[in-house]
């Protein structure tokens, strides 16, 4: 067992006795000049790391010259300092290029390695170390961490060998974990892709392979049961509404406060009532439309790929009320409510809707109500509804259950990692 010592900094704790604390500047020299260059490589930083920006197609923030951006070289440490909330936003470059000044790019003096100390400034991001030193006028994107004070920050260091070698095994071990946690995302993105053909397959052409077909008349659903009929959306509804924005905090709102739905509480097709945020106390007056049950949410504006996006809803919620962007839709008592949700979600219809989509923003889309409402429903009898309704809940729970459980081993693994960078970066574990 080596011998250990207090570091002094409150989040790292203990250190090996032969290791220092030193400063950012006594590591690092902040890199801050201009490319000026006419044609460069533009990059990106982001979670997932270092990326080359298409600004052929408009990919990101386009300037009107690069020629002020930082050059970027091989091995260069960079560091976003306006998102210190939401995540480890540092990477090494493997690439060079130029990136906007408002990053901070960091190389390496002798005898220091950048690999290690960017395991050590993910952690702390991750344990929101940078963020404690921040300033601004709000926690989201104007929350900002100052070069000066960057600098300046304590961090641990050791022997040149011994940064290699950490990094070396960190390298290895975060390369095995990420391999298999992307495995586990590509088998759950392969369950949904089966789940929404299930839908599809039941809503569009019913749960009896051997029934007489006909065409619908419609190339985007195609052929349907003989005895089904197609009726316009608008016929089978009873009320759309919505409600207004209202200014609201970051929390969700408790049992005795009001609030307000995220566009986000159907962006997985399913209602999520805890994707809400508590509104102000000021702005409770202003609040309508409150979530009641067997209705549907839908989403009247989001990226194209979600525009459109409904949930179905359970139960009331008398004090979580719509924001402007979000329609309750009330159908008549003559269909199973459910069932038209499922069909929302078919594979032919979300390839539908997001045809029908526009707005100026290739990021952002909207659809109308009267296109809403004007969208063919394939609607077979209320006992065909029914059991269409009752195999999709069984099918779609299993398909479900094992998304999630994939999802809680990703999310086991993430949560090792951390610890593990932590342990090994601070001295706790010998490698």
């Amino acid at each position: 067992m080596r011998e250990m010592k207090d570091s002094g900094i409150e989040w790292i704790g203990e250190i090996p006795k032969e290791w220092e604390v030193v400063r950012v500047k006594q590591v690092f020299i902040r890199k801050n000049k201009k490319a000026n260059q006419k044609n460069p490589v533009v990059l990106s930083l982001a979670r997932s790391g270092i990326k080359v920006r298409d600004v052929s197609k408009n990919e990101g923030q386009i300037a009107e010259s690069y020629e002020n951006y930082n050059p970027v070289d091989i091995g260069d440490l960079l560091l976003n300092p306006m998102d210190l909330y939401s995540g480890a936003n540092c990477s090494i470059s493997n690439v060079s290029g130029v990136i906007s000044p408002a990053y901070i790019n960091l190389k390496s003096k002798n005898g220091y390695i950048s690999r290690f100390y960017d395991y050590l400034f993910k952690v702390q991001y991750w344990m929101m170390v940078l963020f404690s030193y921040g300033k601004g006028v709000s926690f989201d994107n104007r929350w900002t961490l100052s070069v000066d004070t960057l600098m300046d920050l304590p961090i641990v260091s050791t022997n040149e060998s011994e940064q290699h070698r950490i990094a070396d095994y960190l390298d290895d071990k975060c390369g095995k974990i990420d391999r298999y946690i992307e495995q586990q995302k590509q088998v759950i993105e392969k369950l949904k892709a089966y789940k929404q053909s299930v839908i599809t397959e039941a809503v569009t052409k019913g749960l009896d392979s051997t029934v007489p077909m006909k065409d619908s008349g419609f190339e985007w659903i195609g052929e349907i049961p003989e005895k089904y009929t197609n009726i316009k959306l608008k016929y089978i509804v009873s009320l759309i509404e919505s409600g207004v924005s209202v200014n609201a905090g970051q929390n969700e709102a408790r049992e005795n406060e009001l609030g307000v739905l995220k566009t986000s509480s159907v962006s997985d097709f399913i209602f999520n009532i805890h994707e809400n945020k508590s509104v102000n106390k000021d702005e409770e007056y202003r609040v309508s439309c409150p979530v009641q049950s067997n209705t549907l949410i839908v989403s009247r504006m989001n990226t194209p790929e979600l525009v459109g996006a409904c949930g179905y809803v359970e139960k009331s919620y008398p004090n979580i009320f719509l924001p402007d962007r979000l329609w309750q839709v009330h159908f008549n008592c003559s269909v199973n409510v459910k069932y038209i949700w499922y069909y929302l979600r078919s594979k032919c219809v979300r390839f539908y809707i997001s045809s029908l989509s526009t707005g100026t923003s290739s990021s952002m889309q909207n659809i109308s109500q009267d296109q809403f409402n004007n969208i063919i429903i394939v609607l077979p009898t209320d006992e065909q509804q029914r059991r269409i309704v009752e195999f999709l809940d069984q099918k779609c729970f299993v398909i479900d259950s094992t998304i999630e459980k994939k999802q809680a081993l990703i999310d086991k693994l993430t949560e090792y990692k951390k610890s593990l960078i932590y342990e090994v970066v601070t001295g706790k574990k010998e490698v």
